[in-house]
């Protein structure tokens, strides 16, 4: 008998995602569905594209309310989820696609997103290495009742750079990653920057300067893959699409490594993952690859004339970024095959 799944924020852009992904997935039924603004409006309204539902409404978000559920998947702006999860019972699978559960820092949580400190749960990211290179983050998922799923950008930056800082053949104080970013990745509130008109034939950078909120959590990724204090120049670049992100992320290599040595490294890193790929050599991703896919695809090039290495990194922020890496992790915590109602293919053209 499938668990019955509520989903929080389902009338957004990454609830949306997550219902049209769990539509798919057998050991699920989404019985439950909430939102704010929209709440007692039919799912079918807000998400007419899902006509799969059309017999659900959406409820208040309340921790009764969720507590309805085997499984609650929360897709809330940060500072939301943190006080209903503290209601939720301890036998609950809880996956926050939110920020309110993933940095170990109260002074990282404060400098970047103020408010009360909720702390941090188990790390929705099962192909991060760990122990530099001995492990990954999966081995700590299996059993976990509560899971903090990372930021789009946290993903497409972290599988990119992580594997060389594990094998130690990059230098980890002067790492730079600049990201093409769609607009869906700002949420589905109304925004005059986001409009149509303003987003159409433009792009534009934001949080220029180290401000962006996926900072901190980018560098406690790569501590965890075996930098000590590492330092990253990391910069948004809103671009005229609806979904997906293309990061070019570059590093010093360390000296005396090589172009083979490098293809080695990520080659090794990600062979045996379902949903992280290396391109072959001289191929790059296009963000567009990625589209409705929960696959992360990499391309490799080192430039000798400036020492580094350049690492080109795909995914859509929806799918792997969010709603995919959220029931990627829920499948490991409960026992189900990893891949499980999760595709590697994308959607074309």
């Amino acid at each position: 008998m499938p668990l019955s799944v509520a989903v929080a924020g389902a009338s957004g852009y990454a609830g949306g995602e997550l219902l049209r992904l769990l539509a798919a997935h057998p050991e699920f039924e989404v019985t439950v569905v909430t939102a704010n603004t929209n709440a007692g409006q039919a799912l079918s309204a807000v998400h007419p594209h899902l006509a799969g539902y059309r017999d659900l409404v959406l409820q208040e978000t309340t921790a009764a309310v969720l507590a309805e559920a085997d499984v609650v998947f929360l897709a809330l702006p940060h500072g939301a989820s943190g006080a209903i999860t503290a209601q939720l019972p301890d036998d609950v699978l809880v996956v926050d696609c939110g920020a309110d559960h993933r940095l170990t820092s109260p002074e990282a949580w404060a400098a970047f997103y103020g408010g009360e400190y909720h702390g941090a749960w188990t790390y929705g990211l099962p192909e991060l290495v760990t122990d530099a290179g001995a492990g990954r983050q999966r081995a700590n998922l299996p059993g976990a009742t509560r899971v903090s799923v990372p930021g789009c950008n946290v993903t497409a930056i972290t599988l990119a750079l992580a594997p060389g800082i594990a094998a130690g053949v990059i230098e980890p104080d002067d790492l730079v990653s600049v990201l093409a970013v769609g607009t869906s990745g700002a949420g589905k509130s109304l925004r005059p920057d986001l409009l149509a008109s303003e987003v159409a034939g433009s792009a534009s950078a934001y949080q220029v300067g180290g401000v962006h909120r996926h900072t901190p959590e980018i560098l406690q990724n790569l501590q965890v893959a075996g930098a000590p204090n590492p330092t990253i120049s990391f910069t948004p670049v809103l671009v005229p699409m609806a979904r997906g992100i293309l990061a070019t992320s570059t590093a010093k290599l360390v000296p005396g490594t090589s172009a083979t040595r490098i293809r080695e490294v990520w080659e090794g890193a990600y062979a045996d993952e379902p949903f992280v790929h290396v391109l072959p050599g001289g191929t790059f991703p296009r963000s567009g690859d990625t589209t409705g896919a929960n696959t992360a695809l990499i391309g490799l090039a080192v430039d000798p004339n400036a020492g580094r290495v350049v690492v080109i990194s795909a995914i859509d922020n929806l799918v792997k970024g969010t709603a995919g890496a959220a029931i990627q992790s829920a499948n490991i915590a409960l026992g189900f095959p990893e891949t499980q109602g999760l595709s590697a293919n994308g959607v074309a053209p």
